[in-house]
């Protein structure tokens, strides 16, 4: 395996020159003053947790490392601008797939507009791929909190690809437009950016529809009536998974949106203009619990979402 100054000059070469008085090569990064408050975020994707490096390529993952951390940036409303990139490389990664997990990170990073200031290497028994992201706002953040009793509850895209994804490549698939979504999700940036216009509460929708609806209506001390038959379901997804299996699926990176019912009408012919969808899955209530309604009007159990650090929702790693 290459020297370390080795691997961090390949790493870098996929990366144009960022804009900055000082970017990578020194002991920090120097950047300007930015007209905006900032956000900053950070996130990690970890070998045998979030991937499998048999089900994932190179650019998979680092396409993956930073899209996670744009979808926080996303659920604030904030602008992408720069950031770092702690890498833990095993003795056996090859040097060329380094160049692949780079030119993976770098082309989401065109995308969206963000400049890669600095970093780390370090060897580790698994690979992982941890980022700081910073973001500038124009507008104030949206947060998870905020909301009120009667704000419409939106989200975009559609819900499930992503857990979909995750048991096909487990059964052994490699294709399909479900485990793209579990291994190339796409950061609603323009979204957030356009939401922070409306919207009273967000965030994005990283451990479950359930769950994450959970955190909202906690810091918003509010509830929530989620109709089943309103969520957007993929037709693969609504035969595989249905609407109750939809909503425990992590990893979607959707936006999920509070809008008072006043600014609903405008926040929707926005979104028509953007082409960014959304759907109305709910409302928010006065009495502090998730209550789920099916199609025939039946109340049912809210089930658990993604954690980490809970036994009987950890992920099994395709592979």
């Amino acid at each position: 395996m290459p020297g370390e100054f080795d691997l961090i000059q390949r790493f870098l070469a996929c990366f144009p020159r960022a804009r900055v008085p000082v970017g990578p090569g020194d002991d920090c990064a120097v950047l300007a003053p930015s007209k905006g408050a900032l956000c900053v975020t950070t996130d990690a994707v970890v070998e045998d947790v979030h991937f499998t490096r048999a089900t994932f390529s190179a650019g998979d993952i680092g396409h993956k490392a930073l899209a996670v951390n744009l979808s926080d940036l996303a659920s604030m409303g904030a602008v992408p601008r720069w950031f770092v990139c702690a890498l833990a490389l095993p003795g056996d990664f090859p040097a060329r797939h380094l160049s692949a997990l780079g030119r993976g990170m770098a082309a989401l990073a065109k995308a969206h507009r963000i400049a890669l200031v600095g970093g780390n290497f370090t060897s580790a028994r698994e690979l992982s791929v941890t980022i700081t992201a910073t973001g500038e706002l124009s507008h104030p953040p949206i947060t998870r909190a905020g909301a009120r009793p009667g704000d419409l509850l939106y989200v975009s895209g559609t819900l499930g690809d992503a857990r979909l994804g995750l048991e096909q490549l487990q059964a052994g698939l490699r294709r399909g437009g479900a485990v793209r979504r579990q291994r190339r999700p796409e950061p609603r940036v323009a979204l957030g950016r356009l939401a922070a216009r409306f919207a009273s509460a967000g965030l994005d929708v990283s451990d479950g529809l359930a769950q994450d609806l959970g955190h909202l209506c906690a810091a918003s001390r509010v509830g929530a009536t989620l109709e089943l038959a309103r969520l957007p379901l993929s037709p693969a997804v609504r035969a595989a998974l249905g609407p109750e299996g939809a909503l425990r699926g992590g990893e979607d990176y959707e936006l999920l949106l509070a809008i008072p019912p006043s600014r609903a009408r405008a926040f929707e012919r926005a979104c028509a203009r953007a082409g960014e969808a959304v759907t109305p899955v709910g409302v928010l209530t006065r009495e502090r619990r998730l209550a789920l309604r099916d199609a025939a009007g039946r109340l049912l159990t809210p089930p658990p979402g993604f954690d980490h650090f809970a036994r009987s929702s950890r992920r099994k790693p395709a592979g």
